[in-house]
């Protein structure tokens, strides 16, 4: 069994095709999926897409490059309320991302240091975005002491010193279907320093979909080649990727439903 530890099934890009894509996830030994909000005003329907089946988890948080205006930014009591909910495992996505030329560092700082605050509170693990941002997304990371709520760093695409940061910290890393791309031999080579008992996978979709479907739209079935690209890397045959990954999944996301 793989799972699929970040993806966005709520995204209109599945629309009516919602059914087919997870009973093709399903079908591909995909045992679960956790469905990751971006956005408060989304999160009823991230909600609704886990209270579907006992094998989809959901997350509650704003991604940093959701514009927001002032006083719609997410409280940190907010964030906690909605967290309750007993299908909720993860506070996220959050982080900081500084690629784009319209954010503001100020605003995602404080929009991450309130999610921090609310994965310390609630004792569930951070789905962290970092993007441009990386040593900045650190040091945010360590003056908010968010080794106490623990996470992922998702969609891991940095070099070595940050994921070694982020381990440091008791964080673990995802690896999507970037891993797969011709042009990332770096972050190979990264992965296959990763411990394996830190290490998951993801799609990410409906973005970044792994070679053989670069360019399509992502699906959590896709995961499959993403472990296949990272077994190979480690030496390990798919089937025991699968189940390494699986459990590190459950042991982090401890709420999780098996």
């Amino acid at each position: 069994m793989l799972v699929d530890s970040h993806c966005h099934v709520d995204f209109p890009e599945f629309g009516e095709d919602l059914s087919g894509v997870l009973d093709r996830a399903f079908s591909a030994d995909v045992g679960h999926l956790l469905c990751v909000c971006v956005n408060l005003a989304d999160f009823h329907r991230v909600l609704a897409i886990a209270n579907r089946s006992k094998h989809i988890s959901a997350s509650v948080g704003v991604h940093p490059n959701t514009q927001l205006e002032p006083n719609d930014e997410p409280l940190q009591e907010q964030l906690e309320i909605l967290a309750s909910d007993r299908k909720v495992v993860a506070i996220g996505e959050t982080g900081l991302d500084f690629y784009r030329d319209d954010c503001d560092p100020r605003t995602q700082k404080e929009r991450f240091s309130r999610h921090i605050g609310a994965a310390r509170q609630t004792k569930k693990p951070l789905i962290i975005h970092t993007r441009n941002a990386a040593k900045e997304t650190l040091e945010l990371m360590q003056a908010e002491q968010a080794s106490k709520a623990g996470g992922v760093m998702h969609c891991f695409a940095e070099d070595w010193a940050t994921a070694k940061g982020a381990l440091d910290l008791g964080f673990y890393i995802s690896f999507s279907g970037i891993v797969t791309f011709k042009n990332a031999q770096d972050l190979r080579e990264v992965a296959q320093k990763v411990p394996l008992d830190r290490l998951l996978v993801e799609t990410d979709a409906p973005y970044l979909a792994p070679v053989p479907f670069r360019g399509k739209r992502n699906e959590p079935a896709f995961v499959k080649h993403t472990a296949e690209c990272l077994a190979d890397l480690r030496g390990l045959e798919l089937s025991e990727l699968a189940a390494l990954t699986t459990e590190n999944f459950f042991r982090l996301f401890n709420r999780a439903e098996k």
